[in-house]
Order: structure tokens, then C-alpha cells, then sequence
């Protein structure tokens, strides 16, 4: 499981003081974006190269608030790929207690042009990052 931390910072709480519910997709995305960094997928130049991946779904549980300045661990892991889609875990864990106080999916694809394409026929290379990182994962 790939672990992204951040620390939550204080724009980013309600009137109540506790991190805001639309945060954590915010978080979910940085987390991913990273996550593809660090397995050789530069999200940056892969929309250069006219391909973007647009969330299609997703699900967000909140199970305890986080508070401003908590360290916050994300943990991220492929749940499904086939080229065409790509389906992404999250678990959020308070770095304070180590309890977990969200658990989330997104499922997004790979357009280019407006139309849905195949990363292994566009871009075979990353295709081939994705699918080695999880089978090293599913040791």
C-alpha cells in the first residue's frame, strides 16, 4: 500500500473546527497524483501528451473528524485496472491514535480528444507501471 501524510491545515476546517467533508476528496486526489508520481506516471505530462482521467465515480466514509494540524497518513492502493479504468482504495488514519477516520474509492478513466482510450494501446509504458505495482503489491 502506497502512504501519502499530510498535515491539515486550518482553511481547510468548518465551523465547527474540524476538517470539512469536501477536503478529503481534495486529498484523495493529491494523494493519487503522488502515487502515480512515484510509480513513474507524471500526471503532468501525460496530460501534455492530450490524455487526462477524469473521476467517474466516487465514495467517501467518514468515520472520525480530523482536526486542524492532525497529521493525517493516506493510504492508497489499486483496487481494479484494466487500461481503460482505474479503480483506487484510500484509507485515512489519524497519525495521533492511528485510527482510521475515512475509507474511500474513486474510479476514474483515460480520455483523450473527449473519448475514452486504452492506456495499454496509447501509452504501453505506463500501462506496464500500473500493472508491475500490483503485482508487487499482491504478494
Amino acid at each position: 500500500m502506497y502512504t501519502y501524510t499530510r498535515r491539515a491545515q486550518y482553511h481547510e476546517t468548518d465551523q465547527m473546527g474540524v476538517i470539512h467533508h469536501s477536503n478529503y476528496v481534495k486529498w484523495m486526489e493529491e494523494a493519487r497524483i503522488r502515487f502515480l508520481k512515484e510509480i513513474g506516471i507524471d500526471y503532468r505530462k501525460l496530460e501534455e501528451d492530450g490524455i487526462i482521467s477524469p473521476i467517474v465515480e466516487i465514495s467517501v466514509s467518514y468515520k472520525k473528524t480530523v482536526d486542524f494540524d492532525d497529521e493525517v497518513q493516506i493510504g492508497l492502493y489499486v483496487k481494479k485496472y484494466n487500461g481503460i479504468r482505474l479503480e483506487v482504495g484510500y484509507e485515512m488514519r489519524n497519525c495521533k491514535d492511528g485510527e482510521i477516520c475515512t475509507t474511500a474509492y474513486s474510479k476514474s478513466c483515460f480520455t483523450k480528444d473527449g473519448n475514452i482510450v486504452s492506456l495499454k494501446k496509447e501509452k504501453p509504458e505506463l500501462d506496464a507501471k500500473i500493472r508491475e505495482y500490483m503485482e508487487e503489491e499482491a504478494w
